[in-house]
């Protein structure tokens, strides 16, 4: 059972900058897709950043590409997301996800349906 906690959610002007951090623990293979998905009052939930654990290819949605980072420290089984240059439309509630996968291609789809484990959430509130 693969569980992730999140942290690192704030409040920040806009154009300031945040990082949140995801421990994952309980691994029982080499090949995820974890990642951070946001939902925004009266949002459906949506992708932001993937990584492929098996080979770190990264995806991004379009609205967070040269914005957000994704990474991820192995020793620490920590994921992050670094964000900067925030908008207002960034806030959200945001949280980490995973699922086992043997292909990348399905990391690169970011559906939130496909994936099994996730973090209870952490709050990103943007403001003017």
């Amino acid at each position: 059972q693969v569980q992730v906690v999140e942290s690192g959610g704030g409040s920040v002007q806009a154009g300031g900058s945040l990082r949140l951090s995801c421990v994952a623990s309980g691994y029982t293979s080499s090949r995820y897709c974890i990642g951070w998905f946001r939902q925004a009052p009266a949002k459906e939930r949506e992708g932001v950043a993937v990584i492929y654990t098996s080979d770190g290819t990264t995806y991004y949605a379009d609205s967070v590409k040269g914005r957000f980072a994704i990474s991820r420290d192995n020793a620490k089984n920590t994921l992050y997301l670094q964000m900067n240059a925030l908008k207002p439309e960034d806030t959200a509630m945001y949280y980490c996800a995973a699922f086992p996968t043997w292909y990348n291609d399905n990391c690169a789809r970011m559906r939130p349906d496909d994936y099994v484990y996730w973090g209870q959430g952490t709050q990103v509130t943007v403001s003017s």
